[in-house]
């Protein structure tokens, strides 16, 4: 596995053994001992996956304390524009985002600690995203930011957003309870 740091402290893309041949591919995801080498510590909890259509946009999400989540996202089928957003009070990057194309074709994912609200807008005719996660869902922590508060350009002038994450707080609302360490 190579790991790419991005400039969002503990945050990073991965790129997985890929091996391609006259049938087709085959992607590993992940390997307890590739994560341990490159001291990202994940223990799964809990796996699923989303379908989206075309301008769809999810987020932006995570679970509060103590059920803060580690999720490593991938895009199995399709493309999206993943965004993450730096919600530890302590760090360098606070209030900071990141975003990144996973694809099918690329066969990327993206290490996302503690601390970091998570979102993706469909590029594609329809997406499917797959997140590994720390910690399982807790409805009584789960927890978002509006999708267009905290800078990061979508690419999208109107997108399809549920009820939900239109009604989410602001980020300058915000009164975050998580630090870098």
């Amino acid at each position: 596995m190579k790991l790419e740091k991005t400039h969002i402290e503990g945050c990073y893309e991965l790129f997985p053994t890929d091996l391609r041949d006259h049938r087709g591919r085959f992607v590993k995801p992940f390997h307890q001992d590739d994560f341990k080498i490159n001291g990202l510590e994940l223990d799964i909890q809990e796996e699923y996956y989303s379908v989206s259509r075309k301008n769809v946009l999810r987020g932006l999400h995570f679970q509060l304390p103590p059920m803060a989540t580690v999720k490593v996202v991938t895009c199995v089928s399709g493309t999206i524009l993943d965004a993450v957003v730096d919600l530890r009070v302590d760090s360098p990057t606070y209030g900071k985002h990141f975003t990144v194309e996973l694809s099918e074709e690329k066969g990327n994912l993206l290490f996302i600690p503690k601390g970091l609200a998570h979102g993706f807008h469909t590029l594609s005719d329809e997406a499917i995203v797959l997140y590994l996660c720390s910690e399982v869902y807790s409805q009584a922590h789960d927890y978002g930011l509006h999708w267009n508060s905290a800078g990061i350009d979508w690419h999208v002038e109107d997108p399809v957003v549920s009820e939900k994450d239109n009604g989410l707080s602001s980020m300058k609302q915000f009164d975050s309870p998580f630090k870098l360490k």
